[in-house]
């Protein structure tokens, strides 16, 4: 059960992004993705940067990648609402969906962190190239260690292709699918053995 204490740190934290002005996103933003999800979930989920959809709406993950990764995450049986909290790496969106800058990144990295140290997951996925290298450092590269157990603030991370190559190159698919039944599998050993899906 959520303390009142966490929940009002989270709110604090939550304010403060709202209303940051620290770099040149906010004079192109609609909306300002603070992330989406159970707030003591044992999985975090973390992104790039918001997109189209997401910045018109307000949450993250709600395009074609997003609804990609819903089925995914619906395969293993895990919902936003109980399992994951989802964030990105910066919380606007970059003019035509470029990569974020460094000072961008530098920027929102500080936010991220704190929403890790409050949220307090068992497991990080990153979600993609950005994601990747960012959290783990710049010499890493998403082919080579994709799939494969890192750690990050102190926490199993597993880096896995982000939904928008996948519809990209449909082909990443099947390789995306074994990582995440390693997911699921390390799941059931360190969270909830009893964890159910139809699918793994």
């Amino acid at each position: 059960m959520m303390s009142s204490s966490h929940t009002i740190q989270l709110d604090e934290l939550r304010k403060e992004i709202l209303r940051c002005r620290q770099c040149g996103l906010t004079r192109t933003r609609q909306h300002v993705i603070f992330g989406e999800g159970n707030e003591q979930a044992p999985i975090m989920v973390i992104g790039e940067a918001p997109g189209r959809d997401e910045d018109r709406e307000g949450r993250p993950f709600v395009g074609r990648s997003g609804q990609l990764f819903d089925k995914i995450c619906d395969a293993c049986g895990f919902t936003r609402q109980q399992h994951i909290f989802i964030s990105n790496i910066v919380k606007c969106r970059p003019p035509d969906n470029r990569t974020p800058t460094r000072q961008e990144t530098e920027v929102c990295l500080p936010w991220l962190i704190r929403q890790i140290e409050l949220i307090d997951p068992k497991m990080l996925i990153l979600l993609g190239a950005t994601a990747l290298r960012t959290m783990a450092g710049p010499n890493y590269r998403i082919t080579r260690v994709r799939g494969t157990w890192l750690k990050v603030c102190d926490r199993p991370a597993m880096p896995v292709y982000h939904p928008a190559a996948l519809l990209r190159n449909p082909a990443l698919k099947r390789e995306t699918w074994e990582d995440y039944k390693n997911i699921v599998a390390t799941y059931r050993e360190w969270v909830d053995r009893h964890h159910y899906s139809a699918h793994v």
